[in-house]
């Protein structure tokens, strides 16, 4: 199948501080080496990795650096990465906003991009009129326009006020009408940022469907740019992972996702360190799950069980209950633990304790990202110890009799109990 999209080792360079790259004795310099001494810009050779956490020396940066990937025509890319990794600048790259410094960008087809609010609409017209005039700008003809109208204005919602101008929209409804006209005016890759989050949960909805079906039926390519990991797990089949203008990885979204999460929520060494609040009567010496101490752990195939132990000291006495949630990188719970010396009763501590339980797994666990939280709390009264997102354990899933690993994630909430 032929790639609709090629990056062929770009790098985009700003200087800091100025609207523009250029001053006058940079360019005469510039001119001087590469067009009279017919030597390399000698401005690509300074310039540091784009990290915004760290001041830099030099006064140019590199926001995107040695981009080099592929992408499929009808395939569905998600980019994910911290702010300021590079993502709407690849973009804007791909969509001729602004151009490479370095290297060449091969894109087959005309290009319907979706990057901020109010993107390609002048603030004084109206939503019809530009809806026309993004059509002008795309290379359709008035008539091909008119044709999709009715379809534009209904999947937006506008209809009340599409003709009153743009200036007096909501940034929802900019949101709504920007998209309509990116996805129905028949481009052949839709390159869609972010601004989806400034839609309310319906609208999203169905704006992630329209892209399934421009992608699955009709055979376009799709790049989605989201903090979503739900919506870019749902939506797409490849990923993007960028990190400090660089692309650290490229292959399957649900790999990609994984290593997103592992290195952007490594932010403890061990579980302890994940305890946000503890009352002064209670002290842990040492917490393990699933067999560790430390902050990532793996779940193998086939394992069925989670350790969970808890060594410590109380001064007096508490009556206590220990909860566990299971989430999911989008922050739902999808399953619950209570420990307790009898159902339905609370634990008593005083002094030195040891809480050791074995928690029973369902049989076709999902392979992903688990986060965990922990709690000591007597329930509705009163909390001893909160550890929100202390542990984060890796599954690799069950196989099924043929070998292959699932990754269908299921849905409600389970209540987890003691093997």
């Amino acid at each position: 199948m032929a790639s609709a999209i090629e990056f062929d080792h770009v790098g985009k360079q700003y200087r800091l501080g100025l609207v523009s790259t250029r001053t006058l004795s940079h360019d005469l310099n510039r001119w001087w080496q590469t067009s009279v001494l017919k030597k390399e810009d000698p401005y690509l050779k300074i310039g540091e990795t784009n990290d915004r956490s760290t001041k830099g020396k030099s006064e140019y940066v590199w926001a995107l650096r040695d981009i080099d990937f592929k992408v499929e025509q009808g395939d569905i890319v998600g980019i994910i990465g911290k702010n300021g990794a590079g993502k709407s600048t690849l973009l804007k790259l791909l969509s001729k906003v602004t151009g490479p410094t370095v290297g060449t960008i091969r894109a087959r087809g005309r290009i319907g991009a979706l990057l901020e609010v109010g993107t390609g609409f002048h603030p004084e017209m109206t939503g019809r009129e530009n809806i026309y005039l993004n059509g002008a700008i795309m290379g359709m003809s008035k008539a091909e326009v008119t044709r999709k109208l009715d379809e534009i204005i209904d999947f937006s919602g506008c209809e009340r006020y599409i003709d009153t101008p743009v200036k007096r929209y909501s940034s929802g409804m900019t949101v709504r009408l920007g998209f309509a006209v990116a996805a129905h005016l028949d481009p052949e890759i839709l390159v869609v940022d972010e601004v989806l989050a400034v839609g309310d949960a319906e609208f999203q909805k169905k704006a992630i469907g329209k892209m399934q079906s421009v992608s699955q039926g009709e055979g376009r390519t799709v790049l989605f740019v989201s903090h979503n990991m739900a919506s870019i797990r749902a939506l797409c089949k490849h990923g993007i992972l960028l990190e400090n203008g660089f692309v650290k990885s490229f292959g399957d979204i649900g790999d990609i996702i994984d290593a997103y999460l592992k290195n952007n929520d490594s932010k403890y060494e061990t579980i302890l360190n994940g305890v946000s609040w503890i009352d002064e009567k209670v002290h842990i010496h040492e917490l393990k799950i699933n067999g560790t101490d430390s902050y990532h752990s793996v779940l193998p195939h086939g394992k069925k069980s989670l350790d969970l132990v808890i060594r410590g000291y109380v001064e007096g006495c508490i009556e206590t209950e220990v909860s566990m949630l299971f989430k999911n990188e989008d922050e739902s719970v999808l399953a619950t633990y209570s420990y307790c010396t009898e159902r339905g009763s609370l634990m008593q501590l005083a002094g030195e304790f040891e809480i050791s339980a074995r928690v029973g797994l369902p049989n076709q666990i999902y392979a992903g990202i688990i986060f965990v939280d922990l709690f000591f709390h007597k329930p509705n009264i009163c909390f001893y110890l909160k550890a929100p997102k202390c542990c984060m354990i890796q599954c690799e899933g069950f196989r099924t009799p043929f070998g292959q690993v699932n990754k269908i994630r299921s849905s409600g909430l389970m209540e987890l109990a003691n093997l």
